[in-house]
């Protein structure tokens, strides 16, 4: 009896276990949501280890979180015939991944950079933060760490409550309302359904997200809250010469090994928009930007096919018009040949 009791109550707690895991399981399905994939280091890792795949098989896509909404990868592939390598990162800038990429004597290919002016050029160290995690997690990943994301790829399609973000302890922690007061700010909590990560690392914003107006204005609330915040002026003269200048000095490293880089500026709208117009003029912050590094570019607002979309939280495109968008890009790419080396 005393060797069997140990015995039991291992079992009993395997049951128990088991039996929450399955009922928060199958209550996540009841409300409708399904299985995603966490967007880590992990999962950004294994897209960067598949930029030196060859230029006519691939193109590599960075920038901040409107290029994750906005490329539709699946069309992107079926049209071009090439792959879509999304390393691009939510609340970031992506020039800590420019730079990574250009001090890579290995990488070659395609680059194409979506510019969100004011995390493009922003001088602040936490635009870097999560792009330095990714980077250094990628070049000093062991063989054991390769082996569990392996695991981890088959189980979070399958599983609901895998979504570190939402569902795990620490993600329903995060999601508490907590009022912000002197001195303490709760920091940005977003509603479910705005930000669906599929393998490829596209998000896409669900269904419910889309047919919920009080979701959808509780981001836009958040893009205004953001808006009040006490910041720097954006970036100019001098700050923005060396910024620049160290963008084209990453262009013709790339360059030099016969790689390609070409800029885009993906849509936005409504109030978002016109004070990104007022901030970030076009011609003294996208103009210069193209002027400096020799490189083309697409801006939205330059072509009809592309200037029209409305986003539904006036910052990124819904999943059906990032298909539109997509098409439009590829359109403008091959009719004008701005990526030659992306085309057959």
């Amino acid at each position: 009896m005393i060797t069997t009791r140990p015995l039991k109550l291992i079992v009993l707690t395997l049951v128990l276990v088991t039996g929450a895991a399955v009922c928060w399981e199958l209550f996540l399905r009841g409300k409708g949501l399904k299985p995603d994939f966490d967007d880590s280091p992990e999962l950004w890792a294994d897209k960067r280890a598949r930029v030196y795949e060859p230029a006519d098989k691939t193109t590599v896509f960075i920038g901040s979180s409107r290029i994750k909404y906005d490329l539709d990868v699946d069309t992107w592939q079926n049209l071009m015939g090439t792959n879509a390598i999304q390393l691009a990162m939510v609340g970031s800038s992506p020039r800590t991944i420019f730079s990574d990429l250009a001090n890579d004597p290995n990488f070659k290919g395609n680059l194409i950079v979506d510019v969100t002016e004011i995390l493009f050029f922003s001088p602040a160290p936490q635009v870097s933060i999560t792009p330095n995690e990714a980077i250094s997690y990628y070049h000093k990943r062991t063989p054991a760490q390769k082996a569990s994301f392996g695991l981890d790829k088959m189980l979070e399609p399958r599983l609901v409550m895998l979504d570190k973000d939402f569902y795990s302890l620490n993600g329903l922690l995060d999601h508490l309302y907590v009022p912000n007061r002197d001195g303490v700010y709760a920091g940005l909590d977003f509603p479910i359904g705005f930000h669906s990560t599929l393998f490829s690392r596209q998000n896409k914003m669900t269904d419910s997200f889309l047919a919920d107006t009080a979701r959808i204005n509780k981001v836009r609330g958040i893009w205004g809250s953001l808006a009040r915040l006490k910041s720097d002026p954006p970036v100019s003269g001098k700050a923005l010469d060396a910024i620049l200048f160290s963008v084209k000095h990453d262009v013709d490293q790339i360059r030099a090994r016969g790689g390609s880089v070409l800029f885009l500026r993906t849509p936005s709208s409504g109030p978002f928009l016109m004070g990104e117009k007022m901030g970030y003029p076009k011609e003294k912050y996208w103009d210069k930007l193209l002027a400096t590094t020799h490189c083309k570019g697409i801006y939205f607002g330059d072509h009809a096919s592309l200037s029209n979309f409305q986003c539904p939280e006036f910052s990124h495109l819904n999943p059906h018009d990032a298909v539109l968008y997509t098409k439009g890009i590829i359109d403008i790419l091959k009719k004008e040949n701005r990526l030659a080396t992306a085309i057959h």
